[in-house]
């Protein structure tokens, strides 16, 4: 974040550098918004059985999870 405010505020650097910064950051936060807002859409809801709240495609567990305490 310095190297780019000092960058930024030093008389050495080009205007179009500037511009090509700023343009590839709205480019990634357009990205994310938009991956943000799909996976907010696509996210499971409360009324879902568990089944239906998979997020993968996998195979289920033929076991089970076993949590043990050792002192």
């Amino acid at each position: 974040m310095r190297q780019t405010h000092d960058a930024l505020r030093s008389p050495d650097t080009d205007k179009e550098d500037i511009i090509t910064v700023f343009m590839a950051l709205q480019e990634q936060n357009f990205i994310l918004g938009n991956s943000l807002t799909n996976l907010v859409k696509k996210w499971p809801t409360t009324n879902q059985t568990p089944e239906d709240q998979t997020t993968t495609e996998e195979e289920k567990p033929r076991f089970g999870t076993l949590f043990g305490i050792t002192i």
